[in-house]
């Protein structure tokens, strides 16, 4: 119990070092939202007219820390301002939408590529030299080091310009009706994620199995592991409780960090795809100055980040003694 109190205040820390950051940093970028309008309107706008489109966007002028006071005082009420590239919605309904789209896409991506690449690497190291380890784990290491965005352009073309079997943009047919309750809709929301799911998964597959492999290795060579072998306990067992159990625990940082950066989306995918996630609203924001959104999406991947490892570290003292 200690243990996790004490990274309990270690992540309230961080968390309020990350509110900071986040406050400073779109204010040291040059130009601001505003400005930017204007000059893309190239004196089409009054003059006059910019500090009241600065009061409407939350833009308070005075000094930083009356600002960062302002800031935290709207942060904490859950009101995290207007977004200026979507005048009037709201920051937190713009990234709800966005972050509806990478979690049904990207999250469940991950995790399946997670499972799948730990069992397989567990696989591997258990039958050394066989199939799994001889063949699958180089062709998925292979995969995996193209850039993601390589892959991600190769499927798109074979798949679905080439042989047409995968829709190729949007997140589903712009045609229907966004209705759950539709069969079609739904249809059509599967149809379209199927082909960025399966780049995800397995450009993601072959590191899981490559490092539950070396984990594997590593921990089958202990004595606790021959001692089970010795008592006559059956292969499985051995395999997923004595051995596994043990492996996947340097695994499950990394999947927890997985887990928490889902929330920023896949960018690349999100861009090659032309999926509406999250990661593509923050490029849009960056690109628009929108500091209200990029400081919600930046806060929501670092507090993302912050849970996943916390919860990690409660697996942790779950599963290894030595922990408690």
């Amino acid at each position: 119990m200690r243990f996790l109190l004490r990274r309990i205040g270690f992540y309230l820390i961080a968390g309020f070092i990350a509110i900071t950051i986040n406050f400073f940093i779109p204010r040291l970028m040059a130009g601001d939202p505003v400005t930017l309008m204007f000059a893309r309107f190239q004196g089409r706008l009054d003059p006059r007219a910019m500090d009241a489109l600065k009061a409407t966007f939350g833009f308070v002028e005075g000094p930083l820390p009356q600002q960062y006071l302002t800031y935290l005082q709207n942060l904490f009420q859950g009101n995290l301002g207007t977004s200026v590239s979507q005048f009037p919605s709201p920051v937190t309904t713009v990234m709800a939408v966005g972050l509806g789209w990478t979690l049904r896409l990207a999250g469940i991506a991950t995790i399946i590529s997670f499972l799948s690449g730990t069992l397989l690497g567990i696989v591997a190291a258990w039958r050394r030299g066989r199939f799994a380890d001889n063949y699958v784990l180089p062709a998925l290491s292979l995969l995996g080091a193209f850039p993601y965005f390589f892959i991600a352009m190769l499927a798109l073309y074979a798949f679905g310009l080439h042989l047409g079997w995968f829709p190729i943009s949007h997140a589903y047919d712009i045609s229907l009706q966004q209705d759950w309750g539709s069969g079609a809709y739904v249809l059509s929301v599967v149809q379209h994620a199927i082909l960025p799911a399966l780049t995800i998964i397995f450009a993601a597959m072959g590191g899981w199995m490559l490092g539950m492999r070396n984990n594997m290795i590593g921990v089958l060579s202990q004595d606790f592991i021959v001692m089970a072998e010795a008592k006559g306990l059956s292969d499985r067992r051995v395999m997923l409780v004595y051995a596994a159990r043990n492996a996947i625990l340097p695994s499950l940082t990394g999947f927890a960090m997985s887990l928490g950066f889902v929330v920023g989306g896949a960018l690349l995918t999100e861009i090659v795809f032309s999926y509406p996630g999250i990661g593509f609203v923050l490029l849009n924001a960056v690109n628009a100055r929108d500091y209200p959104l990029m400081q919600g999406i930046f806060l929501l991947i670092t507090f993302a980040v912050l849970v996943a490892n916390l919860l990690v570290d409660v697996v942790y003292v779950l599963l290894d003694p030595r922990a408690r």
